[in-house]
């Protein structure tokens, strides 16, 4: 097991800033819940799907379906592409590395219009994609150690840096111990885009802040996930950020398992552990997947690399409009519920000044972390 103790000490303007905003609003401002106060929609009879059922599609997802994260978001976007757009999809749940290439080859056969991977190595998709060019490919949760240049695959990097600094602010305001740590699945960019961008977040308004880091080495690994987490509650951490697929349940069960809290993610897991799952960072993949199929039924596909964020609505937080999880509102320690609606201002005014490029949180898929 690796542990990084870090402290990164963001600028003191910025934090003061924040916190200063924090107060202010709390005093001059009453907090209004954004999801209380959206006006009930009316009842829309749906409409009936267009028969697109010429169009097909296949997904790979890397293993079954049942991690509550990513691989759950990627399956249900493909269900709602299916049920909304009217095309023929076909889901296939793998067992791990070892089905990859096989699984892909087997859905060239089928000629379908797109072929959707889920956290395939990049070596596989490229070498297949060379391989068969008349057939068009989709990749998602890949990261390619260069922009890979085919006629035939496209692909979103879904950057997540903004939205777990929100949750970063959370932890930062809620923490007792002074103490917040991040569990992933392995020390790779595309897991510490998560870890460095909470990290900032928890500085930002908790400069004397300690951090914790943790990495399982594997994504499937609950039992070494809870064990992880576990030692980092044992160092006076109580609040974690997992970032690791299925290996992360072990890190909520052991928040539950010793009352403390944990931030979930890709999906909205506040409900497994309610009251000790603070607010789940979204990636949503679901959307990718989607937006991968629509762009084939409208004629839209291109190949290359598309990014997205928090400004394109691919990342945000459960307790954002649109999810509005209230979860640890009704579930959570009563002291730390009652600092909600100042916390929630704060992530407000961040969220804001990151759109306007006031705060620039740092992207390590772009730039190394300082």
């Amino acid at each position: 097991m690796f542990i990084a103790r870090s402290k990164r000490i963001l600028s003191i303007t910025v934090a003061a800033l924040l916190l200063s905003v924090a107060a202010v609003s709390a005093q001059d401002a009453e907090y209004v819940d954004e999801c209380l106060a959206a006006p009930a929609a009316e009842a829309v009879e749906a409409a009936p799907a267009p028969d697109n059922s010429d169009i097909s599609f296949t997904i790979i997802l890397p293993n079954p379906r049942g991690d509550r994260s990513f691989i759950d978001s990627a399956a249900a976007g493909a269900e709602r592409a299916i049920a909304e757009l009217g095309v023929t999809g076909t889901i296939v749940e793998t067992s791990g590395v070892q089905e990859h290439d096989a699984a892909i080859r087997r859905a060239v056969q089928d000629s379908p219009d797109l072929i959707i991977t889920i956290a395939v190595d990049f070596s596989t998709i490229e070498e297949i994609a060379d391989e068969f060019p008349d057939q068009m490919f989709a990749a998602q949760e890949t990261f390619f150690p260069a922009e890979p240049d085919f006629d035939n695959l496209a692909l979103f990097n879904i950057f997540t840096h903004e939205n777990s600094y929100l949750a970063g602010i959370a932890a930062g305001m809620l923490t007792r111990t002074g103490i917040v740590g991040s569990v992933g699945g392995g020390d790779f960019p595309g897991i510490n885009l998560f870890i460095v961008g909470f990290e900032e977040g928890v500085l930002s308004v908790c400069p004397e802040c300690e951090l914790l880091r943790s990495y399982v080495g594997d994504f499937s690994d609950p039992v070494t996930g809870k064990e992880q987490a576990l030692s980092l509650y044992a160092q006076g951490a109580d609040i974690l950020y997992q970032v690791a697929g299925r290996s992360g349940e072990g890190v909520l069960d052991a928040a539950a398992e010793t009352g403390n809290l944990a931030i979930g993610v890709d999906s909205n897991q506040d409900d497994l552990y309610p009251g000790n799952i603070l607010v789940s960072a979204m990636k949503r993949v679901d959307n990718a997947v989607f937006t991968f199929v629509e762009r084939i039924v409208n004629g839209t596909y291109e190949p290359g690399v598309t990014n997205v964020g928090m400004a394109e609505g691919f990342a945000g937080l459960s307790w954002d409009l649109g999810v509005c999880s209230r979860t640890f509102d009704e579930a959570g320690p009563e002291d730390l519920v009652e600092m909600l609606p100042e916390v929630r201002m704060a992530i407000a005014e961040a969220r804001a000044a990151i759109l306007a490029g006031d705060i620039v949180v740092t992207n390590v898929l772009l730039e190394p972390a300082q």
